[in-house]
């Protein structure tokens, strides 16, 4: 039983963005105490925090299911052209508070909640996170599942149901400690699993060509077995399905190995195909050629074509007579590859057409270019895939004669446009050549889609001059190309609470609260004018009021809550963004008059030792400063540990100012820079990534630029190089702040701890981080001086707020709609489920 609320605490429930009708909340009131007796089999004497949860999430679902099959009859009956985004990753988070939001239930659920004695609040605190991706590209995926149906595009998306999904972080004397995230042992109300779909997935086996065509035999097979969770879209009544797949062994027991007692080793070979969906790989930008990566790209392209065939079969268009066969299947089908993870897409959509459907190789390549498009989200070389072909021809023998035969056929094609020029062909080749021959999987990608995007402008021009520069100045090949700049989900991933708590305290904001439930990139320059006419807005208590309960090592300084979060995510990045927030840590003068206290938040892979020991590098900072008699009541040193979309929620709508500091030119785009941007936090950065676009949209003077341009990092590359030792001799409180993370300043009790990080950024750092040490340095001067002047302060904050309408996921996806899927999107309410479908 709950306790009973202070008055203070019922006043905290009472809902401020809008009333409930009364009809509704009963309603949800009876459904709330059906599900905890017939669902959870529960009453209110035994039932606990995680019961109530489950019972509002079900209550919740019943408002989802009606919808859900009545788009999917709306789909059936219009029969559009459908997207399918495959994606290894989807970083989806918490699913109730966006449901009730796009439910437009939020209210009713809050009121009943209430009415029934509960804390709302304390209860979505029990959603676990679905933790299914590292960082930006899955939850790049989760936020273009959202805006697909909310613009009323036919699309699904296909990955894989992790059993443990990225790594819970645990911080212990300093030092990152890894626990599995078992994120389903509680149970997840938001899937239904579809056994009546299970598809085969092969893996192994040997080739045969006969008369009848090629023929993959003695495999072994491992089952997919479909979950689907439900997307619903803004308010529209569209509810998409994200579909993951779960590897299962098949139950095909050998009865003679059971008589002669290999019953055990039957079972543990089981559980050996079941690994394929284990664990989630717990990198996004470091490549590890293992073979469980490999079979898991495999396993979900494999059953997610196999789906996407029958789904055409069955579909109004695909089962006319005259449509039969697949030779039309990029009519109305429409694949989207999330990096070059699921690249298998291109040899096994080949092998479906040519192997099974019987259509003639120059078709079949047609249909899948047609069909395939592919984004890519780095140009850094650690993170491109390319896999041995000895794993390969082990693994998936039939594919990698595909793969042999698009690159044969392409180098032709090459060699016919420029007769005897070897090194383009090197360039250009699918295989690479050399000690262990590699499959390039950004090279299939590429040869094999009709579109291929960036997800920044300058990503995509940076693409085009270096990696794709013999693909684009050739027209060797029918890609197009374009950028497609990422974008986070604004009605979800930002304003939610925030939006709340704005026109709470002051309804001159209020307009710009309802423009962001809409398309907001129609934010024009005009509203920032009309807003910044308002100087008496107290954004800063607005965004304190909120959050300054989240966490129990909130930052107090000068009695306000001032946090500088810096993501670490990108592990090339780690080395760069710690030591530009060490070096004037360290150097007392800026400790003295430093305004902004750092909030920190990283994971590093497990088996990335550098990344690891960035992070205790910082644990030991803030170990010193949080306890220097000079300054450690007016600054602290936070890291905060297990960083995810949950804790996100919470601390970047608590952030003043955003450190976006990777060298030009090696950040593809980033979604948390546009995250910070929209909640009023200003940023400082370099011209990289999305940054540029967010200095465009909110104007350059808005934001704190600083540092080397690409073309400034590109001059000093083919000149002199850079010698990170010039620095080291010129400017006295680098070398000082050097000297003394080398020398154990902050390791005393370990001396040498930090020894190889000093000499990893002396002799082998590429990213060259003291390059751009000064110029950091006045700027963050410029920044401290801005803070204390809350009115200029708040001015920036909100030209950049109404100069992000661009980084809405709304535009990016009715971008790739139109120009990469051959799709319109609609802002169109279909039918409810209790009206008639026209």
């Amino acid at each position: 039983m709950s306790k009973p609320f202070s008055d203070h605490d019922k006043r905290k429930q009472i809902s401020v963005r809008g009333l409930a009708g009364v009809e509704n909340v009963a309603e949800l009131k009876v459904a709330f105490n059906r599900h905890l007796h017939f669902t959870l089999v529960k009453d209110r004497n035994v039932a606990n925090k995680r019961d109530y949860y489950f019972a509002l999430a079900n209550t919740v679902r019943d408002h989802l299911v009606g919808r859900w099959i009545r788009t999917q009859q709306y789909y059936y009956e219009k029969d559009p052209k459908r997207v399918y985004y495959i994606s290894l990753e989807f970083y989806m988070g918490r699913t109730l508070q966006n449901t009730m939001v796009n439910l437009a239930l939020e209210n009713a659920c809050d009121e009943a909640i209430y009415q029934l004695g509960l804390d709302m609040e304390e209860l979505e605190d029990m959603e676990e996170d679905a933790g299914l991706g590292n960082g930006g590209l899955g939850r790049l995926a989760a936020c273009f599942l959202d805006s697909m149906a909310s613009l009323g595009l036919a699309a699904y998306g296909y990955g894989i149901r992790y059993e443990f999904g990225i790594f819970n972080q645990k911080i212990v004397n300093g030092w990152q400690v890894e626990e599995a995230d078992d994120w389903l042992r509680y149970g997840n109300p938001w899937e239904k699993a579809r056994p009546e779909y299970m598809r085969p997935v092969k893996f192994y086996g040997r080739t045969e060509h006969t008369p009848d065509g090629v023929k993959w035999v003695d495999t072994q097979v491992v089952l997919a077995l479909p979950y689907d969770t439900p997307i619903p879209g803004y308010r529209n009544n569209i509810v998409n399905t994200m579909r993951l797949w779960s590897a299962k062994a098949p139950c095909d027991f050998n009865l003679k190995d059971f008589n002669v007692g290999g019953y055990i080793q039957a079972v543990l070979d089981r559980n050996l195909c079941e690994n394929i969906s284990r664990v989630l790989y717990p990198n996004d930008n470091f490549f590890e050629g293992k073979e469980l990566r490999l079979k898991q790209e495999y396993f979900v392209v494999a059953a997610t074509l196999q789906d996407v065939v029958r789904r055409f079969k069955a579909s109004k268009f695909g089962s006319r007579e005259n449509n039969n066969v697949l030779d039309v299947f990029h009519i109305q089908v429409a694949i989207q590859l999330n990096d070059t993870h699921p690249a298998m897409a291109i040899p096994e959509l080949m092998r479906v057409l040519v192997d099974e459907e019987k259509l003639g190789w120059d078709k079949a390549w047609d249909v899948c270019v047609r069909t395939c498009a592919y984004t890519n989200h780095t140009v850094l070389p650690e993170a491109l895939e390319r896999w041995p072909i000895d794993l390969f021809h082990h693994l998936l023998p039939r594919h990698l004669e595909i793969i042999f035969e698009i690159n044969r056929r392409f180098m032709e094609y090459v060699a016919s446009k420029f007769p005897g020029d070897h090194d383009r062909m090197r360039r250009m080749s699918l295989i690479e050549e050399g000690g262990c021959k590699k499959v390039n999987m950004a090279h299939l990608c590429i040869v094999g889609s009709h579109a291929v995007n960036g997800v920044a402008r300058i990503h995509s021009e940076i693409l085009i001059a270096t990696l794709y520069v013999s693909y684009t100045n050739t027209n060797t090949f029918k890609s197009s190309y374009f950028n497609g700049t990422n974008a986070t989900h604004t009605h979800y991933d930002n304003i939610g609470d925030g939006s709340a708590q704005l026109s709470a305290h002051d309804h001159l904001l209020q307009p710009l609260v309802l423009l962001w439930h809409s398309l907001t990139h129609s934010l024009t320059h005009s509203l920032t004018h009309s807003l910044t006419i308002y100087p008496s807005v107290s954004l800063s208590g607005i965004k304190k009021e909120p959050n300054k309960h989240w966490t129990p090592r909130t930052i107090m300084v000068g009695g306000k809550v001032c946090l500088v979060p810096l993501s670490l995510h990108s592990h090339q990045r780690v080395v760069t963004g710690s030591t530009y927030r060490t070096i004037p840590l360290i150097h007392n003068s800026l400790l003295l008059c430093n305004a902004l206290s750092p909030l920190l938040f990283s994971q590093a892979a497990p088996g990335y030792h550098t990344a690891k020991m960035i992070i205790r590098l910082i644990t030991a900072i803030g170990e010193v400063v949080n306890h220097d008699p000079v300054v450690g009541d007016r600054l602290k040193v936070i890291f905060l540990e297990n960083y995810r979309v949950t804790l996100a929620e919470k601390a970047i709508p608590s952030a003043d100012l955003s450190e976006q500091i990777s060298t030009a030119g090696t950040e593809a785009s980033g979604t948390g820079n546009m995250k910070f941007m929209l909640n009023g936090a200003l940023t400082i950065g370099t011209m990289d990534g999305a940054n540029v676009e967010m200095a465009e949209e909110a104007g350059e003077e808005n934001l704190f630029i600083f540092g080397m341009r690409v073309e400034d990092v590109d001059a000093m590359d083919a000149g002199k190089g850079y010698h990170a030792s010039e620095y080291y001799n010129r400017i006295p409180e680098l070398k000082q702040a050097m000297d003394q993370i080398a020398g154990g300043f902050f390791s005393p009790k370990q001396p040498d701890l930090f020894k190889e990080l000093v000499d990893l950024l002396m002799h082998h750092d590429r990213f060259k981080v003291f390059a751009d040490y000064e110029a950091y340095i006045k700027c963050q001067d410029k920044v401290n001086q801005l803070y204390k002047n809350p009115k200029e302060w708040t001015k920036m904050v909100i030209h950049n707020i109404a100069g992000c309408g661009k980084f809405s996921s709304d535009r990016t996806i009715a971008q790739y709609a139109r120009e990469i899927w051959g799709m319109e999107p609609s802002l169109e309410k279909i039918p409810a489920p209790d009206e008639k479908l026209k």
